[in-house]
């Protein structure tokens, strides 16, 4: 990570400067692109305060922590940006896991009895599906934890089912012409 440090009010201390590298060298293994860090130490009366603005990743993350010293002010200045840096990667994260269940997403869910026989309750679902080769299906069936897949053919434009079978492999369900 590229850090650079500015001094307010303090005179520059190559013990600063190395500690606040070392702690920001942990955020690496949190952000997948090279980041910029931006510090400031700043002295005002008896409060130390750090504030520290990392940019990278497309994320920008601010923190400031004012102490009666300086390594406990960096420190917990880290800390609250590293719980930031997590916070956003999981939103990221969850988005992401949002996107892949676009082929199959389930509207509604009934669970009443389609008959009066209190002995047979059917679950309905109602599902929405689109247009795809049956390779892309075949993906779309890693990606989720269903046992089957309804989409339509993209080649012969009708309703088909992939379902999973037992060994792994995979099975098709299709109209006849």
């Amino acid at each position: 990570m590229q850090t650079s440090v500015t001094f307010k009010n303090l005179d520059p201390s190559e013990n600063l400067k190395s500690y606040v590298r070392d702690k920001l060298d942990r955020f690496d293994k949190f952000l997948y692109n090279p980041a910029e860090a931006n510090v400031v130490l700043a002295v005002e009366k008896f409060r130390h305060i750090a504030e520290v603005n990392i940019t990278g990743d497309k994320l920008n993350i601010n923190g400031k922590e004012e102490t009666e010293d300086m390594y406990s002010a960096i420190d917990m200045v880290l800390d609250k940006l590293e719980k930031q840096i997590k916070k956003s990667k999981q939103k990221i994260r969850e988005h992401r896991c949002g996107s892949r269940t676009r082929g199959k997403k389930i509207i509604a869910e009934d669970t009443t009895p389609l008959d009066e026989d209190p002995a047979t309750h059917i679950a309905v679902k109602n599902i929405e599906y689109k247009p795809m080769e049956i390779e892309e299906a075949i993906m779309q069936m890693d990606l989720i934890n269903d046992n089957f897949l309804v989409f339509t053919n993209a080649r012969t434009e009708k309703i088909n089912v992939l379902y999973r079978r037992r060994g792994g492999n995979y099975g098709l369900i299709q109209p006849s012409s």
